[in-house]
């Protein structure tokens, strides 16, 4: 529990200045100086007007176009990396529909991997392709957060059109100023304890076995590594992910991919309450966000220090390593397997399939919530989401008109919000149903509640756009590529837009003069409150699941 604490009390302290250093870059619509006039320059090269403003559709539209058009250069560049460069090992081009579901799954910041890593991609697909979206996506959800945020707590007037920024300079700043300079870091740090960083092809190594060779892959590793941890994308270069030495070859490499795994997610906490100034506010929703992690960690600490069923039949005792690399032991697995689950990022140090019930179960309820921390700005876009709730409940409650902030909450706005909230279990077990009821789309390796629990992860980490999987299942094939895509792409776009028209919907009422009487979103009663609609609407929506599941498993 020591490494567990020490990662917590690193990850704190290196997240409370990068939010104070959020909150200034994206507070002002300009920033004055040197990154003004990058940002300006690039801008205007592109023909892109930096100082224009856009509704709230038009900062929509505008950013369902960039991701149609990336999605179109990288399903080509997928189709055909076998006729394009930097692909020594001569890896051949990607099927329609695998290279269909690999490029919705990178586009929506899930990085659900439906092939084996490395040995399906060139380094051309990986470094213009995967990275590329590593990069744009997250940048993505932060640009929309602070839309969000700038529009909710904007003090400007309420009229008939509201603006909520310039996508393109939101996405710009985002990869400009946060996403490459931390990348950078991380990719140094990472390459110094001997992650490959190298376009070479597979090496040639001989074993200790006498005469006998190995095939080693590499390649421009340490690069991806470094944006997949703290872009909460999760892809790895190679299949097992970060459960490989040549990912995540040290503990310092560990406590770095770890770390940058809840950095900025954390991060963006802390910028709420500068960005909002509203302080108590900020603290507020940090204090739901880290109750619901250390619940969540100390359950899947707790688990893995358990005897897995098969150890424990056999009168053994000690913990479930299995699935759990020997560098890094249960506890630090298990802080992972958590923290992954807890963010959108779905990269892993060791398999979840082998997990005990409880924590497999633990892991399926982080991605339920996907407000505890969560992606970067998606997961607090979220966390808003389950605010209105709370509000327009607590101000019935109270015997109020419901209103968020002074404004009315109306039919509009809880529509937009019921959508985006419906839409999880509906994909889910829908989903999850009809590929159980039909023979054969499954292909599940265990039977009985396991096999149930392999098949309702899937779909919970493409609607939670986290990615990871229990494995164990025969999901490279048109049924499984085709409908995770259906719900990789339900649960990125409707639960992001939704909360942006309902900010720029609320934002064109006039406030009412606050009283005694007002519902105040930054107290301790409010954000309890906001817990409890979290927390019950997971469990009424997915429990009976879990009791067919991990439950039923773990009796």
């Amino acid at each position: 529990m020591k490494e567990v604490a020490l990662i917590y009390l690193v990850t704190l302290g290196l997240a409370w200045p990068l939010g104070r250093y959020l909150s200034w870059l994206f507070g002002e619509r300009s920033v004055s100086g040197g990154i003004a006039t990058v940002e300006n320059g690039l801008l205007r090269l592109a023909g892109i007007n930096p100082n224009a403003d856009m509704s709230w559709s038009d900062y929509a539209r505008v950013l369902l176009k960039l991701h149609l058009l990336l999605a179109i250069v990288i399903f080509l560049v997928l189709t055909l990396q076998q006729w394009l460069p930097l692909n020594p090992d001569h890896i051949p081009n990607m099927s329609w529909d695998l290279a269909l579901h690999t490029v919705i799954s990178f586009l929506t910041n899930t990085n659900q991997q439906h092939y084996s890593g490395q040995a399906q991609l060139s380094y051309f697909a990986h470094t213009l392709g995967i990275v590329t979206l590593q990069v744009v996506t997250p940048a993505a959800g932060l640009a929309t957060l602070v839309a969000i945020l700038r529009t909710l707590f904007s003090k400007a007037p309420s009229g008939e059109t509201v603006s909520v920024g310039n996508f393109h300079r939101d996405l710009l700043r985002s990869v400009l100023w946060v996403m490459l300079p931390l990348s950078l870091i991380a990719s140094l740090l990472l390459a110094s304890q001997g992650v490959p960083s190298t376009y070479q092809g597979a090496a040639e190594v001989s074993t200790l076995q006498d005469g006998a060779t190995q095939t080693v892959p590499l390649g421009p590793v340490a690069a991806m590594v470094a944006i997949k941890q703290l872009g909460t994308n999760g892809g790895g270069w190679f299949g097992p992910n970060s459960s490989v030495p040549l990912e995540n070859p040290t503990f310092f490499s560990n406590l770095v991919e770890t770390t940058a795994l809840m950095l900025i997610p954390m991060a963006l906490v802390f910028m709420l309450g500068f960005m909002a100034r509203r302080r108590r506010l900020g603290w507020c929703v940090a204090a739901v966000m880290f109750a619901l992690s250390l619940v969540s960690t100390s359950l899947n600490v707790f688990s893995e220090r358990q005897p897995n069923a098969a150890v424990a039949a056999a009168g053994i005792q000690g913990p479930n390593m299995e699935g759990k690399e020997v560098r890094f032991g249960t506890d630090l697995t298990a802080l992972w397997g958590s923290w992954t689950t807890q963010t959108s990022n779905g990269s892993v140090n060791g398999m979840h399939d082998s997990f005990n019930p409880l924590g497999g179960m633990s892991e399926l309820m982080n991605m339920f919530l996907n407000v505890t921390f969560g992606g970067i700005g998606v997961g607090l876009i979220g966390y808003l989401l389950f605010m209105f709730v709370a509000a327009f409940i607590g101000s019935l409650m109270i015997g109020r008109a419901p209103s968020f902030l002074g404004r009315p909450l109306e039919t509009r706005e809880m529509k937009l919000a019921s959508l985006a909230l419906l839409l999880q279990p509906i994909l889910i077990l829908g989903l999850t149903a009809v590929t159980l009821a039909v023979p054969g789309w499954a292909g599940t390796s265990n039977p009985g509640p396991h096999g149930l629990s392999q098949v309702l992860y899937e779909y919970t980490s493409a609607f939670a756009n986290n990615g990871s999987g229990f494995e164990g299942l025969g999901d490279d094939s048109v049924w499984w590529n085709l409908s995770c895509a259906l719900a990789l792409v339900g649960g990125r776009f409707i639960p992001m837009l939704a909360p942006l028209a309902i900010a720029a919907s609320l934002a064109s009422k006039r406030p009412s003069a606050q009283s005694r009487g007002t519902l105040n979103v930054d107290t301790p009663t409010f954000a309890v409150l906001t817990l409890g609609v979290i927390v019950l609407f997971a469990l009424l929506s997915f429990l009976p699941a879990l009791v067919l599941g991990p439950i039923a498993e773990a009796l």
